[in-house]
């Protein structure tokens, strides 16, 4: 069974930054996407930030400059570097995994990290 963990949430003042981290466990196709997600209260889960295995990756127009998405493929673990954080940012963040093998798709989350960007 897949796992995902996310972690490093916290509190933080607007402008600060936040690094949090997703660890993925289990059993796992090497060709991969791990996506970090967000909702706030009363708004849409929406998109942060994916990365391919291979290294290719996207962003929300409204993380574009700020976040940074990386991974560590051989520990199966992802990262999202935030800064300059808004308080428009404050939202639980979620880590998603999806992969493909043969005709089957695979997609897991993790529980959430809390983000709260306030003074």
């Amino acid at each position: 069974q897949v796992q995902l963990v996310e972690s490093g949430g916290g509190l933080v003042q607007p402008g600060g930054s936040l690094r949090l981290s997703c660890a993925a466990s289990g059993s796992i196709f090497s060709i991969n996407e791990m996506v970090w997600y967000r909702q706030a209260p009363g708004k849409q889960r929406e998109l942060v930030a994916g990365i391919t295995s291979a290294g290719r990756t996207n962003y929300a127009d409204s993380v574009k400059g700020r976040f940074t998405v990386s991974r560590d493929n051989a520990k199966n673990m992802a990262y999202l570097q935030m800064n300059s954080l808004k308080p428009e940012d404050t939202a639980t963040y979620y880590c998603n995994l999806i992969f493909r093998r043969g005709s089957i798709s695979y997609d897991y989350w993790g529980r959430g990290t809390q983000v709260t960007v306030s003074s």
